[in-house]
């Protein structure tokens, strides 16, 4: 959903002097850096530590008021409020009533919640037995059921069965059933789960090159992100040398002939976060474009990767061309580079345009059509240089 559900109003405890401020929850991506900078101001915010007091909360989660008086670690915080953002009605009473039931106020108890509390089911409506039977028969089903399962069901009988036999606790927010839910500890105090809240390029896992590989001490960065936050996921991982980093990938929306072509474990975190800022600003099409550069260019790691990106218009694509008859028409028809006339459709000499031209650059033909550079300069110098730096040597000159 992406949007702020929280604001809620911070102090350092121990100089209240120092006077407050507002930051709104989740934090958005493109105001963290602001955000940590206000907070610094106060000396609270840091990594690993629960050193903001909560003032006064702000939303529509009336039983995140028990946090009020209490301190907080800021991501841990940041992390409960993107879980929620992603819930629905119903899972916002089964938070709020398990919540109540438990009397938690531990924001580790309170994260590992929201992986638990659909199992939970809540009665806010007690005059339509039937919808709270189903909704009962999914949440002990893990939320999946077959229409055959649902329209054999008699949800009426199976929510009374519910109330009669069990021992529901009564909430602000509901009658609540447990249904002998365990409460989850997928987080561990330090490690937060794996959990994509934006459209993130890519999930990145840090690890100490100490640990072993099948550690579980992995802290997750979603790119593309600043560098504040990247700082921020290696101090928590407890990682104070870049060297001493390693990283694992997690989901990805690159193109998977990026995929294939990252070395991972050795790959620089800074130069994957600059590949992934570079692919955002991309459209599908462009990101399907890139895919098949990298297949002809073959680079060796993320920044050549990065190049490519940012040079995609050297590059000439036809999507689904697989020879020189589909290329030529697709150049003649589709690139703009020409004006067709469909009615003289029959007087193209398609396939002799497509080899011309195939024999006058540099290209190939792939899974997704054909691909050809257009560049003055080698790729091996394209994906060598930045932007940055070509420009650099054009002013010497």
């Amino acid at each position: 959903m992406n949007q702020c559900i929280l604001h809620v109003v911070l102090s350092n405890a121990q100089h209240p002097e120092y006077g407050v401020v507002t930051i709104p929850f989740p934090i958005p991506r493109e105001d963290f850096d602001h955000c940590i900078e206000l907070l610094e101001a106060l000396e609270i915010g840091k990594v690993s530590a629960r050193d903001c007091h909560v003032d006064e909360i702000s939303s529509s989660w009336p039983i995140l008021s028990r946090l009020e008086g209490t301190n907080i670690d800021l991501d841990e915080l940041n992390y409960l409020a993107k879980r929620l953002d992603s819930f629905d009605d119903g899972e916002a009473a089964q938070f709020q009533a398990m919540t109540e039931a438990l009397d938690l106020t531990d924001m580790k108890d309170l994260i590992n919640l929201t992986f638990s509390c659909q199992q939970a089911t809540v009665i806010t409506d007690f005059s339509d037995l039937e919808s709270v039977g189903r909704a009962h028969y999914m949440n002990t089903h893990d939320g999946c059921a077959s229409a055959e399962e649902l329209d054999n069901l008699d949800g009426k009988e199976t929510a009374i069965l519910l109330i009669e036999d069990n021992e529901g606790t009564i909430t602000r927010y509901g009658v609540v059933y447990d249904n002998g839910m365990q409460l989850s500890q997928l987080y561990d105090g330090k490690n937060l789960p794996c959990y994509h809240h934006e459209n993130d390029c890519i999930s990145v896992g840090l690890t100490s090159r100490l640990e072993a590989r099948d550690t579980k001490n992995i802290t997750w960065v979603y790119l593309p992100t600043s560098n504040c936050q990247i700082e921020r996921a290696m101090k928590r991982a407890g990682i104070t040398d870049p060297r001493d980093l390693s990283l694992r990938m997690g989901d990805s929306l690159f193109p998977m002939e990026i995929d294939v072509a990252l070395d991972f474990p050795h790959e620089d975190i800074y130069e994957l976060n600059e590949l992934a800022n570079a692919v955002d600003k991309l459209s599908n099409a462009d990101r399907i474009k890139l895919g098949v550069v990298v297949c002809m260019a073959q680079p060796e790691n993320a920044n050549q990767i990065c190049r490519l990106a940012e040079n995609l218009d050297l590059f000439e694509f036809a999507p689904g061309a697989h020879t020189p008859a589909e290329y030529g028409k697709f150049m003649i028809q589709q690139s703009g580079q020409f004006h067709y006339d469909p009615t003289l459709d029959e007087f193209y000499d398609y396939e002799r345009y497509g080899q011309q031209h195939m024999d006058s650059g540099t290209g190939m033909f792939t899974d997704r059509g054909y691909i050809a550079y257009i560049g003055t300069e080698s790729l091996e110098e394209l994906m060598g240089e930045s932007q940055e730096q070509v420009q650099g040597v054009m002013e010497m000159q």
